[in-house]
């Protein structure tokens, strides 16, 4: 491991404690979110490589399926990651285009990327900037701990700091945002919204299916 990512690691591990020591603070929505029929925020990010692309890149030829992720030290990121290998060839049949949204710098994105065999494009949002304009919220201990003791569950401050220090080092180092929820969401080739998939606790996966039948709409409403 270089230089880099150990500072990159140390300085994620910090971030998680902070924001666990906070609270959840963005639970709940002070307007109507993104949803279906809307225009899709396009942002640049970096890739896992360092280059810098659009999110509108993906959907310029076909509808694009944005997966934005929990932080890189959950195992409901792992499972998703497993779930989405078996899922992708599907997917890219149907003409649809899979990008992953995560919050790590590149570095650590490529890593989580080999190592969890992810089959497409991983893009870097170490601000949060995109999860916020897609209205992710975060979620309450609630929706994140609940198969967790209850000294999580209540966000005890030693409870964090030891459950942190148990991963240091670890391939599930607790990184970043402890609070953020994932999503899902499929653009048409338009840049409009076609499916909005929040999740309402971090395992909530949706159905395969229906992200194939919103790629099949977004395909077929494009040229009604």
């Amino acid at each position: 491991m270089t230089t880099d990512e150990n500072e990159q690691i140390e300085k994620a591990e910090k971030e998680w404690l902070e924001l666990w020591q906070r609270g959840p603070v963005r639970t709940r929505w002070e307007g109507i979110p993104l949803q279906v029929g809307d225009s899709a925020p396009d942002f640049e990010l970096a890739d896992s490589s360092g280059k810098n692309v659009r999110l509108s890149d993906f959907w310029r030829n076909g509808p694009a399926l944005l997966l934005f992720w929990r932080h890189y030290g959950c195992s409901c990121g792992m499972r998703r990651a497993e779930r989405l290998v078996s899922e992708y060839v599907d997917y890219v049949k149907l003409g649809g285009t899979v990008v992953v949204i995560g919050q790590g710098e590149p570095e650590r994105a490529a890593k989580y990327a080999a190592k969890h065999n992810i089959p497409c494009t991983v893009l870097c949002d170490p601000t949060f900037k995109v999860y916020e304009a897609y209205d992710l919220l975060e979620g309450q201990p609630s929706q994140v701990f609940f198969d967790a003791s209850d000294e999580l569950l209540r966000c005890d401050p030693e409870a964090g700091r030891e459950f942190a220090k148990s991963r240091q080092k670890t391939d599930r180092a607790l990184v970043d945002s402890p609070w953020l929820l994932p999503g899902e969401f499929v653009v048409d080739k338009n840049g409009i919204v076609r499916l909005a998939y929040r999740y309402q606790f971090c395992e909530d996966w949706p159905d395969p299916l229906v992200l194939l039948s919103a790629l099949k709409e977004a395909i077929w409403k494009k040229i009604k």
